[in-house]
């Protein structure tokens, strides 16, 4: 969590993270171990003609368990984080990659759910911003409704805050800019 704490403002702080479910590694799971019974069954069956191609087919096994290997790796540092003021999507291992979503942007949450994904606890969840794109999808997240609490909770906390700790206003802000040129400090 290093890296993710490195992202964040001053005064932010952690307030719930999930990543993707576990169920979305099945189908590559099952696949590599589809191939890898595939090679065993013929290393086996080779071996019995060619005794040279049992240690063929055994170093063979390691292409379907390095790619899940590698899959799994990258879902386990693919992260969903509500802080208190933005939600953040974080994924890659040597190239990380940041998306932010800020609070104050947020407009609606929608999330969807399938019958076996309320069984375990996962769905898909759509936060809709006013930003230019406007819509960041985050599927199959373990624990969706938990996460659009937590962020719907904060966004509530956020609008509550007295208008001094959010942004400024326009005029103000402007004022504040244009004081350093009237006193002559810049041209």
């Amino acid at each position: 969590m290093d890296y993710v704490e490195q992202q964040l403002a001053q005064n932010e702080r952690i307030v719930f993270v999930t990543r993707q479910h576990w169920i979305s590694l099945l189908p590559v799971a099952l696949r590599d171990l589809g191939i890898a019974i595939v090679i065993i069954a013929l290393s086996i069956g080779g071996a019995s003609v060619t005794p040279s191609l049992l240690p063929l087919g055994l170093l063979l096994l390691l292409f379907p368990l390095g790619h899940f290997l590698i899959r799994f790796i990258g879902w386990r540092n693919q992260q969903y984080i509500v802080t208190n003021r933005r939600v953040m999507e974080v994924r890659g291992v040597y190239m990380k990659r940041v998306s932010d979503s800020w609070l104050e942007k947020v407009n609606d949450v929608v999330t969807k759910q399938g019958m076996l994904g309320q069984l375990l606890d996962y769905g898909d969840v759509q936060i809709i911003t006013g930003a230019d794109i406007g819509v960041d999808v985050f599927r199959r997240v373990a624990h969706p409704i938990q996460f659009k609490i937590a962020m719907m909770d904060q966004k509530a906390i956020y609008s509550e805050r007295p208008a001094e700790f959010r942004s400024r206003d326009v005029p103000d802000l402007r004022a504040r800019l244009n004081d350093p040129r009237r006193r002559g400090l810049i041209t």
